[in-house]
């Protein structure tokens, strides 16, 4: 099968093409970039967790000004709530990126996000990259590729999904961006079990967490995730703040796309897509069966507790059939462990 040729990174708009709401947000972080400036913040780079594919490699990261310019794991590990606003994001800047040994100069977008492919020539398995930038330390990063002889992986949703926040809905996100504490969150029980079942059954298969959490977040979540003995793998997060075309980002459009994405540069691939019941999952999950029902080994979905389903403001109307993908029900990772079984979903991978 020829190389899927991965989709670029993202537009560079003009200010006048922004939401309002948008170019407010860059007026401030402006504001806040000249005063970290006069303040002697340091540029640090953060190189986040990815994935590739055999000819290319997905490279994300952030730019961002921070007091001390340590590097990422110190940076977050002794940041806690508002404070993570100490590091001013770097938009439009560039940063190095290097893989197997060759050297890559990759752009951040407004929000200092750097979300780029590196072309080349890579080996299914483990791999690293380095950041840096002028004046940083560099930092490192694993990257998954996946290669052709790698047929199932899973991709899994994480709030109510594999961590329990009892938070509604809407302020999730406030909650990533200003609490940033894992301590603070509780394992959905079971899933660490069921999760590490799989991968050891079939240790070839990608683990991918897809969520709504922001960015500043993703080391916070890593670490709830190692300690809570998940298996590892890349984080695909959003920015939280105002679009380029809206005042608030839609959560469901980040999951639909990431999801469109994995089955263009992955179109052999066969997923199992884990969430819960909480209003979105089922929703796009059950479009992305419609649309790809050949990339789908099954959906299994972790029905919330009375409680949680109050804090998520109610339940999914949809309850996913149809495309021959089967859909697996169940409260906690054991029950989803079972019903996988006896499908034959597990057991078959």
């Amino acid at each position: 099968m020829a190389k899927k040729k991965p989709e670029e990174g993202p537009l560079n708009l003009t200010p006048d093409m922004l939401h309002t709401a948008a170019r407010m947000e860059d007026r401030f972080n402006g504001w806040l970039q000249n005063r970290a400036t006069d303040h002697t913040y340091q540029r640090t780079v953060i190189a986040y967790d990815t994935y590739g594919g055999t000819g290319w490699v997905r490279v994300l990261g952030r730019l961002v000004l921070t007091p001390t310019g340590q590097p990422a794991a110190d940076v977050q590990a002794s940041i806690r709530g508002w404070k993570s606003f100490v590091s001013v994001p770097l938009p439009n800047d560039t940063a190095w990126v290097r893989v197997n040994d060759e050297e890559h100069m990759v752009t951040a977008d407004r929000g200092g996000i750097i979300d780029t492919v590196i072309p080349g020539d890579f080996q299914p398995g483990e791999t690293e990259i380095e950041l840096w930038t002028d004046g940083s330390l560099v930092d490192s990063a694993a990257v998954r590729i996946i290669g052709e002889d790698s047929t199932f992986g899973i991709i899994s949703d994480i709030d109510d999904t594999v961590m329990v926040t009892s938070l509604p809905r809407p302020f999730l996100a406030a909650w990533n961006t200003f609490v940033l504490s894992e301590h603070a969150r509780s394992p959905v029980a079971g899933m660490a079990v069921l999760y590490d079942r799989i991968t050891y059954m079939r240790p070839n298969s990608p683990m991918v967490y897809l969520s709504t959490g922001a960015w500043n977040s993703a080391l916070t979540i890593k670490r709830f995730l190692s300690r809570n003995l998940y298996p590892m793998g890349p984080l695909l997060l959003t920015d939280w703040g105002p679009t380029t075309t809206r005042v608030f980002r839609s959560g469901k459009e980040h999951k639909r796309n990431s999801l469109e994405r994995m089955s263009r540069e992955f179109p052999w691939m066969k997923w199992l897509l884990i969430g819960d019941d909480g209003q979105k999952d089922e929703e796009v999950y059950g479009e992305f069966v419609d649309n790809h029902p050949n990339n789908v080994a099954a959906v299994a979905i972790r029905q919330l507790t009375v409680g949680e389903a109050v804090w998520a403001g109610g339940r999914s109307k949809r309850h996913g059939r149809g495309q021959g993908v089967p859909w697996i029900y169940a409260p906690d990772g054991a029950g989803l462990s079972s019903r996988l079984t006896e499908r034959g979903i597990i057991s078959t991978i």
